[in-house]
């Protein structure tokens, strides 16, 4: 006969204030990352080395993570159609101007150096437009998985550490009753 476990083995990658770092659970140095059960019943302090090493624990598919990132590539997408459509009307727009302004110019002889600056001020906030948005399009930093799988060692250790706490507790609950005792002997021996 097979029991649940007391925790499934699913951890989740959090972090903590660097105030709140706790040793390690393998080499005991301070660290701010925790490896935590869904159901918060269970977790442990661990480097983020221990995390890239494949013998203590294997990262699980993280589905909403790659759900958000298809997200945000098609949002991206469409916001740079958006963009391009955007330019293409103000190209043409421009191009229309420049043909009003040639024809005002044969008609009424404007001055040029007004067009021009008329141009150059209209240039400005869409240079600004175009590097604002080339800041945004950092490339993105390394991401390390957030849901992850301890090997089948570290993950009986863990069992076995809530199990014996648990029997421990029950203990002390037994030795603080004072009907496990026996009674004091009545009788004369």
């Amino acid at each position: 006969m097979t029991t649940n476990p007391p925790i499934p083995n699913v951890w989740h990658l959090r972090t903590v204030a660097e105030v709140s770092r706790k040793n390690c659970m393998i080499c005991f140095k301070p660290s701010t990352s925790v490896l935590i059960t869904p159901n918060s019943k269970d977790f442990f302090y661990i480097c983020r080395g221990h995390l890239k090493d494949r013998g203590f624990c294997s990262p699980l598919e993280d589905t909403e993570q790659n759900q958000r990132e298809a997200m945000r590539i098609e949002v991206e997408q469409e916001y740079r159609e958006k963009l391009a459509a955007k330019e293409r009307k103000e190209a043409e727009r421009q191009k229309k101007e420049k043909e009003n302004n040639e024809k005002d110019e044969k008609g009424k002889g404007k001055d040029k150096n007004s067009a021009e600056e008329d141009k150059a001020e209209r240039d400005k906030p869409e240079a600004a437009e175009a590097s604002a948005s080339q800041e945004t399009q950092s490339p993105p930093a390394e991401q390390t998985p957030r849901i992850y799988a301890l090997h089948r060692n570290f993950y009986q250790m863990r069992l076995d550490r809530i199990r014996k706490a648990e029997i421990a507790k029950r203990n002390r609950e037994r030795l603080s009753n004072p009907a496990v005792f026996p009674s004091v002997p009545s009788g004369l021996p």
